[in-house]
């Protein structure tokens, strides 16, 4: 069974009680149960992990090479200047899909550069939870092409 490594970075452990206009009202637990249940019906474990911090989302990047086929990451506002993050995906050597709730290119200027997705297999960005759902049929996608 392939396994899928799921990081969600800052802030994001605030789903459902900031910024609803934005980010919606859905809580981080209710996100990772959708992402769960739809990882089980493509026969994928998921395992979800959540930082507030830099250095932990790199230690867990480092430690997903050989444990994980693949990761889905929503680097949240590290996305904009985290080149350490950047670092640790490259280093993988795994598919990386890049989410964000919002559309980062329809918000503040800064938002609308990523330095994660030059290293990153494809981004998916604007359609609320559902980035997680669709970054997983990407990722289920990405194992039937590799040989």
């Amino acid at each position: 069974m392939k396994r899928v490594l799921v990081i969600h970075g800052p802030n994001l452990n605030l789903l459902g009680e900031r910024e609803a206009t934005i980010y919606g009202t859905e809580t981080l637990e209710t996100i990772d149960g959708k992402i769960k249940e739809a990882a089980s019906q493509h026969q994928l474990e998921v395992e979800t992990f959540q930082s507030n911090h830099e250095g932990a989302i790199v230690d867990k990047l480092q430690e997903s090479r050989g444990a994980f086929d693949a990761v889905i990451i929503n680097p949240a506002a590290l996305s904009h200047y985290s080149i350490a993050i950047r670092d640790a995906i490259a280093a993988t050597d795994l598919p990386v899909v890049e989410v964000h709730l919002s559309n980062i290119y329809r918000r503040e200027k800064f938002r609308k550069t990523s330095v994660i997705a030059p290293v990153v297999v494809g981004q998916i960005t604007g359609f609320g939870s559902d980035v997680y759902i669709l970054a997983l049929q990407a990722v289920v996608q990405l194992f039937r092409t590799v040989v």
